[in-house]
């Protein structure tokens, strides 16, 4: 395996895993179990508009660089091409 393949393999997972992470982090607009969840733990809203931008943007830079490395995998190594 070249020192490329487990570079963008990496980076895949991590994205992958970041965006799983960061989208569970975002608080629920429903009625449900996550906003009684999140209601129990925070009992102030001041900052909260500016978590969930900042939240929103960490999971779009997960999103889009999860994206990006899936194309270059898929281009640079079509399929049957990677030798293990």
């Amino acid at each position: 395996m070249s020192p490329l393949l487990i570079f963008l393999l990496v980076l895949l997972v991590v994205s992958g895993c970041g965006m799983i992470v960061f989208i569970l982090l975002h608080s629920g607009k429903g009625t449900g179990v996550s906003d009684m969840i999140a209601s129990s733990m925070s009992g102030s809203q001041s900052g909260t508009g500016i978590v969930e931008k900042n939240l929103d943007r960490i999971t779009i830079v997960c999103a889009v660089v999860f994206f990006v490395v899936l194309v270059i995998l898929m281009f640079v190594y079509p399929t049957g091409t990677i030798q293990g």
